[in-house]
Order: structure tokens, then C-alpha cells, then sequence
């Protein structure tokens, strides 16, 4: 039932970003439109081995929709440092930091110019993003049977989705006739997320044990809740609770 109704709010959002657009567009009765659009690259998520885009309508002098789009190939986890901080248990971070996770994001925006006119000053712009993110890499237990330890691997894939709503604060300079600067200053959201990873490995009952038990550091993850499953077939992890983010960037865009 969450993931049928996070899938209706993001098509919803993305159809009434296009109906506005749309409708205000009918408006116009043929009048020109040229220099209504920008189209932006947000170089600064290179950095983060994201690769960002954005397009921005004007719809009204001072209000324009825009809709961004967001991707990362799979690499290892970013911000490792503040991650580890973040997680008070040695082995939950030992048990993560060698995944892999990659994204995918959609994010409409209303955008509302506070200066003289569009595309130009600061703004203030409420958004919604839908995202998701997958994640694979190795979890390692240790099985003790009659006083012998050894360490087995179970590797692990999944994605988790997340839907948040935020307002970002920004500005927009323009430093040619058809060049632009975009940075987008701060954009907290909140949501909530759910998904799971999961990994096959045939488990004897010994070995189910240890995994069982090497699973509940995960319950030291920040915000989501986990939820396990083992059997001799091997393990699945749901994880479900709320979700929050940051907005940042600084884009150049193109004017049309």
C-alpha cells in the first residue's frame, strides 16, 4: 500500500507540473515564447559523482516551473566520514562501508522570483522529489560451532525509495544574454522511505544464527527502521521509517 501510494504522489506531482505548464502555455494564444526556458547543469554534483540536470519554464513575470532530474552510477559510499560518525557501533559501520549505491531522482519545483522580475535574484521554490537508491556489497558474519570461528560473506542488494518535500532558497544571476548562474543556496526535505536488500546463500542452522544475530547492528542506522528475515535459503532486510535530505548546487544553465 506505501509504495502504491508513492508511486500515485509522484505521478501526480509530475502531472501537475505539466498541466500548469500547459495551461499557462494555452494562455498565451500563440504569442511568442522564446526565451521562456532555461535548461541547467549542476556542476557542482559532479563532485559527488552525480550527474544533475534541471528545466525551467516561466509561466508568470515572477513564477516559473521547473523539473530536475538526478542520477549516479553505483560507486563506493559517499561522505564516508560523517556516515561513520553518524553510526555509534563499530560493527554496523564495518558492515556497510564497503557497499556500493548508486541514485535516481526526479524533483519538480514552483519557483517564486522575490526581485524585479524572472530568472533573476533570489527565489523561493517548494519541491517534491521522488527518489531512489540501490545499494549492494558483502556483509560478513562470524559462525561459532564447538569453539571454531570463521567468517562467512553473504552478499546483499536492494533499492530503497524515498519521497520528501522541501523548500530550496536560491539565487539566479545572469551573466550573458542567454547565459545563467544558478545556485541553489539551501534545500532541506523531509519524507518518508521504504525498501530492502537482500542476498541468496544456502545456510545451515548454525549459520542462520550467527546471521540473525550479525543483522541487528543494522538497527543502528540512522532514521529507518529494520526489519529481518533468514531461512536456509538465505536473508532479506526491509527497512521503513522516515527520510530526510539537503538541496545544493551551483548550475549553469542556457536560455531559450
Amino acid at each position: 500500500m506505501k509504495k502504491i501510494f508513492t508511486k500515485n504522489s509522484i505521478i501526480l506531482s509530475i502531472l501537475l507540473f505539466f498541466c500548469i505548464a500547459g495551461k499557462v502555455n494555452a494562455q498565451e494564444n500563440g504569442t511568442e515564447t522564446a526565451g521562456k526556458n532555461l535548461v541547467k547543469w549542476n556542476v557542482g554534483a559532479i563532485f559527488l559523482n552525480n550527474y544533475s540536470f534541471q528545466y525551467e519554464r516561466a509561466i508568470a513575470p515572477k513564477i516559473s516551473v521547473a523539473l530536475g532530474l538526478r542520477f549516479s552510477p553505483k560507486s563506493s559510499l559517499p561522505f564516508k566520514s560523517s556516515i561513520e560518525k553518524s553510526i555509534d557501533n563499530d560493527d554496523t559501520w564495518n558492515n556497510i562501508k564497503d557497499f556500493k549505491t548508486g541514485n535516481f531522482a526526479l524533483t519538480p519545483e514552483v519557483r517564486f522570483y522575490l526581485g524585479k522580475g524572472g530568472f533573476r535574484g533570489f527565489y523561493i521554490a517548494p519541491f517534491v522529489r521522488y527518489a531512489t537508491y540501490s545499494a549492494e556489497g558483502p556483509f560478513t558474519f562470524d559462525v561459532n560451532v564447538a569453539g571454531t570461528t570463521r567468517t562467512e560473506t553473504m552478499p546483499l542488494s536492494g533499492d530503497i525509495t524515498a519521497l520528501t518535500g522541501g523548500v530550496l532558497f536560491g539565487a539566479q544571476w545572469k551573466l550573458s544574454k542567454l547565459v545563467y548562474l544558478d545556485w541553489w543556496i539551501l534545500g532541506p526535505n523531509y519524507g518518508t522511505s521504504s525498501g530492502s536488500i537482500s542476498g541468496k546463500k544456502s545456510l545451515n542452522s548454525d549459520e542462520q544464527a550467527a546471521l540473525r544475530d550479525a543483522l541487528t547492528d543494522l538497527d543502528d542506522l540512522p532514521l529507518v527502521k529494520t526489519k529481518y528475515t533468514v531461512d536456509s535459503e538465505g536473508a532479506k532486510v526491509d527497512f521503513d521509517g522516515p527520510w530526510a535530505g539537503l538541496r545544493g548546487g551551483l548550475s549553469i544553465g542556457f536560455r531559450f
